[in-house]
């Protein structure tokens, strides 16, 4: 196991790397100026001088392999530089909205899986009847619904009428009600059909079938045979779902004025705030692979085959 997930964290290094490069190049082959946007957020006067003496502090002067060189060597020290409307380290800002925004996803995260593994089971061992036709009338209408959309509803229903929950900010564990259920419920619907269809799959595999044969319990067969096995490729989907509530956090922390990554990357873009911009996709990168390569040492944990496939493609002098 310690193998595997060796190779697993050495072949993300290229990975980083092709990132790395993209992230620079799609801000640098822009129509925007960074030294620009620079002199703009800083209230400075565009003059000739004034943009050569940007370029010569922001180092837009040197060739582009030396910027790339010296912007990757600083970021791998997470030195980000300073941001061009704040003046502060872009790092200090990222890792003040950091946690607000992993918790948002934390809490979208649980209530996934709290949701969909119970709507999951209750649909499959319902197949067919007035449960299984709930549930799935509930997953399809789920899927449908833009999470702005349900997210303005809920501000206001839950907090301009009922009263019941805050509708911007955050503070306590009311606040973050409004803002996880809209980020999580497309990845709530998707989950409990695919729970649904693995279930089913399940069901009438070898195994089972031996054990109802053999007498085994029903409830045992359930919960060792058809969830455990249905169980392996959900984990691969979680690792998805990650990136869309993320990505959805992003959204639902503008609506929300939720203080994370998300709102203040949005208020970067519009201020053309190249240094925050560009941590704020790394950031992302790191997480969302961070994420997968959670999901494939649970997916082997899970599964051995999947390591011992990787042996016997290593051949003999490997693993």
């Amino acid at each position: 196991m310690g193998t595997y997930i060796i190779k697993r964290c050495l072949s993300l290094i290229p990975l980083l790397f092709f990132v790395s490069i993209a992230v620079f190049a799609l801000l640098r082959t822009g129509k925007n100026d960074p030294a620009m946007s620079y002199l703009r957020l800083s209230n400075i006067p565009p003059t000739e001088a004034a943009l050569q003496n940007a370029r010569e502090k922001l180092g837009l002067n040197k060739p582009v392999l030396a910027q790339y060189i010296t912007w990757l060597w600083k970021a791998l020290r997470l030195d980000f530089g300073e941001s061009y409307v704040t003046k502060t380290s872009v790092t200090k800002q990222l890792l003040y909205y950091a946690p607000n925004t992993l918790f948002l996803a934390s809490v979208s995260l649980l209530f996934t899986i709290a949701l969909s593994l119970p709507l999951g089971i209750l649909a499959a061992k319902y197949n067919g009847k007035w449960p299984d036709q709930a549930v799935r009338v509930f997953a399809y209408a789920g899927v449908s619904v833009p999470s702005f959309w349900l997210a303005f509803l809920m501000i206001m229903v839950f907090a301009i009428r009922l009263k019941w929950l805050p509708p911007l900010g955050a503070g306590s564990f009311r606040h973050v009600l409004m803002p996880a259920i809209s980020v999580m419920l497309m990845s709530t619907c998707i989950n409990t059909r695919l729970i649904r269809s693995n279930m089913l799959e399940q069901a009438h595999s070898r195994a089972v079938v031996y054990a109802r044969f053999r007498g085994v319990r029903e409830g045992y067969i359930t919960s060792h045979h058809i969830l455990k096995n249905a169980c392996i490729p959900i984990i691969t989907a979680l690792g998805m779902h990650v990136g869309e509530i993320l990505g959805g956090s992003v959204v639902a922390e503008v609506i929300f004025a939720w203080p994370g990554v998300g709102r203040y990357a949005v208020s970067a873009i519009y201020n053309r705030d190249f240094p925050v911009m560009q941590c704020f996709l790394l950031f992302m990168t790191v997480i969302f692979v961070g994420c997968n390569l959670i999901t494939d040492i649970a997916y082997a944990a899970l599964d051995p085959r999947i390591r011992f496939q990787e042996k016997s493609e290593g051949g003999p002098g490997h693993g």
